[in-house]
């Protein structure tokens, strides 16, 4: 893996002064990717091994940032380690303990909840200096460095979209309670129906809290339609599908009689039926923004505390159009 012979492994291994440093770098580099243990007298580097810690990669915008983390990880010499919760219990936790062993150089959580990591891995991951970035991280966590996209814009900007387009009734499907990019998207929900003059009371009725699944998007829509939407908001694509299939279900046409719009803008959604509306995620700035934070934490050893956020795009596709005429 090193491309290196056996003898100037053992020469590495052993001290020897007499071999260069990129060499020497090649081969601990292949030491800590195949997982063995570095010798004492390099266990206090810190290896060029990334994790990416990510909740699920069945969430297309988890997989596509991931994707770009990698290719761009590589691009700084750096190797990532991709790290993401299984059915068998590898959890977040047992993840950072993993790499806590092979001295690794930085973590990058996507999407996940910076609390599951878990007391003792979180206060050795500061103990030891490690390196930390969220991306879009499920809670909030002070002293982090973060970046995040701006849920509560993104949701003024989609529900602005419907009540141009005369839907007056607009629910919003979230994620579960607590979940820090839902609370946000919430927020600005409030901030839409304030500056309409709708009082609190007749709007939290028309949120609702669901998995992010599909299932999760048709048992919530359930929820909202005998509340008389006539469109929905729904804080992932998953939840969007969802909400079609649960309106198509019970006879509805989207869009003539419901429109839906989701966020992420994950891959194919522009050939779903109908194609979708949806909130597109700056995936591939929001990437570069990470490693840049993740690299000067490297190059400085000072941990990072700032969170950035990126506006989304609004992709007008074929699922939202006016409200059905009022008979």
């Amino acid at each position: 893996m090193a491309g290196v012979s056996t003898t100037t492994v053992s020469r590495v291994l052993n001290g020897n002064r007499d071999v260069s440093p990129t060499t020497r770098e090649a081969v601990l580099t292949a030491v800590d990717v195949c997982g063995f243990e570095r010798p004492v007298r390099f266990r206090r580097e810190r290896a060029q091994l990334i994790g990416l810690v990510v909740p699920d990669l069945q969430n297309p915008v988890f997989s596509a940032t991931s994707e770009v983390l990698a290719g761009l990880l590589n691009g700084h010499g750096l190797v990532p380690v991709l790290c993401t919760r299984t059915a068998d219990g590898v959890s977040e936790s047992h993840y950072v303990d993993m790499l806590l062993e092979q001295n690794v150089g930085g973590i990058v959580f996507v999407g996940a909840s910076y609390a599951d990591v878990g007391e003792a891995q979180g206060r050795a991951l500061r103990q030891r200096g490690i390196p930390v970035v969220l991306v879009n991280p499920a809670d909030e966590n002070a002293g982090v460095a973060q970046v995040s996209v701006d849920d509560a814009g993104a949701a003024e900007q989609a529900l602005t979209h419907l009540a141009a387009l005369g839907h007056e009734r607009i629910g919003m499907i979230v994620g579960p309670s607590g979940h820090v990019p839902s609370v946000r998207k919430i927020a600005g929900y409030a901030a839409f129906n304030a500056r309409r003059g709708v009082p609190a009371k007749d709007w939290r009725a028309l949120v609702a809290h669901a998995l992010f699944s599909m299932e999760g998007g048709a048992t919530a829509l359930a929820q909202l339609l005998p509340r008389g939407v006539t469109a929905v908001v729904c804080a992932s694509d998953a939840l969007a599908l969802g909400a079609i299939r649960g309106a198509r279900r019970r006879g509805l046409d989207v869009p003539a009689e419901l429109s839906v719009v989701g966020f992420d803008d994950s891959l194919f959604m522009v050939a779903t039926d109908p194609p979708l509306t949806t909130a597109r995620q700056p995936v591939a700035a929001m990437a570069s923004a990470a490693v840049q934070f993740l690299t000067e934490q490297i190059r400085t050893g000072v941990a990072g505390s700032t969170e950035v956020l990126f506006d989304t795009e609004l992709i007008v596709r074929g699922s939202t159009a006016r409200p059905p005429a009022r008979g």
